[in-house]
């Protein structure tokens, strides 16, 4: 059985996200969604609410009922070691992408050598979008219906205007 892993912040998870998660879904016999901490990002959304976001997605379409969705804050590669993964499946927006996750990909490569990366690259019409764009648009109020799967739309819109609302003050 091929198991991948698709990591990310998900903060928040966008339709450009489940694109990739639903292509990989197709090629693979388990693809887990690994909620990732990076201390590099301030998230806006608790892990625990990410998790949730993405399992409400995954529940409305049964033709991926070979993903999952966890937690997890340590080295990736260490994940991969302990649920037996053989793969990494990132998305590529653009050339700028490119280079962080080519550096991620090695570095990975390089702790836990039968670690591969795969790349996908987006869906035309996901190809500018990103969770930091959604928090920009959602957080000013603006219509983020065609950038997030619909039966998360209000949530996540909630959150932005609240959030950026509190930094208004």
């Amino acid at each position: 059985m091929k198991t991948v892993v698709c990591p990310g912040s998900f903060d928040p998870v966008t339709n450009g996200h489940m694109d990739i998660i639903r292509r990989a879904s197709g090629l693979f016999d388990r693809v887990v969604v690994l909620v990732a901490a990076n201390q590099e990002k301030r998230n806006h959304f608790t892990p625990v609410e990410r998790k949730a976001m993405i399992e409400k997605v995954l529940a409305q379409d049964p033709s991926m009922s070979n993903v999952v969705v966890d937690l997890f804050d340590g080295l990736l590669v260490d994940y991969i070691a302990a649920c037996g993964a053989s793969a990494i499946v990132k998305g590529l927006r653009a050339v700028s992408d490119f280079e962080y996750e080519f550096q991620m990909a090695m570095t990975n490569h390089k702790l836990l050598p039968q670690c591969e990366t795969i790349f996908f690259t987006p869906s035309p019409q996901n190809m500018y979008l990103s969770s930091s764009i959604v928090r920009q648009v959602g957080g000013l109020g603006g219509d983020i219906s065609s950038f997030v799967p619909s039966c998360i739309h209000d949530e996540i819109r909630a959150k932005l205007l609240e959030e950026h609302q509190n930094m208004s003050r």
